[in-house]
């Protein structure tokens, strides 16, 4: 199993660092570091703050991720998913939901609202040709046949 170290900060006395629910998680938890229930209206977008700070080793992204159960359950979804936290950004995480259902949804303080994954990113080095090697299905995309 490779490991990454992660460097992270919490930011008040409530925060949780995040964790894996199981172990074979690939993600971990990020928590609603809200004091108090907060409610996310249909259609509503909202900006909740996790309360943790982390600095990624260069070379590496962390990705924010839909929970399937509140997706299913409850119709929450992370609005930009999947969200990219640059290795250069050191400010707090912050998860943007929103509320795809017909009923509106609390968000309980330290809730799991979101999930988490740290993956190496490699730097493009663009190489300009002029034709691109012949595959099997070629230039077809959406909608073409047997895709």
């Amino acid at each position: 199993m490779t490991q990454v170290t992660v460097k992270i900060v919490l930011l008040n006395e409530n925060t949780e660092l995040p964790t894996y629910a199981t172990p074979g998680s690939a993600c971990v938890d990020l928590r609603a570091n809200i004091t108090e229930p907060l409610e996310i209206t249909c259609n509503q977008r909202v900006l909740i703050p996790t309360g943790v700070k982390i600095g990624l080793p260069a070379g590496y992204e962390a990705q924010v991720r839909p929970r399937s159960g509140m997706a299913l359950k409850h119709g929450i979804s992370v609005y930009n998913t999947p969200g990219t936290i640059d290795s250069d950004y050191t400010g707090e995480i912050s998860v943007i939901l929103i509320n795809l259902n017909d009923t509106a949804f609390i968000v309980e303080p330290n809730m799991r609202i979101a999930q988490m994954l740290v993956v190496p990113v490699p730097k493009i080095e663009w190489q300009e040709v002029d034709t691109l090697d012949v595959t099997t299905r070629g230039e077809g995309g959406y909608g073409s046949t047997g895709y």
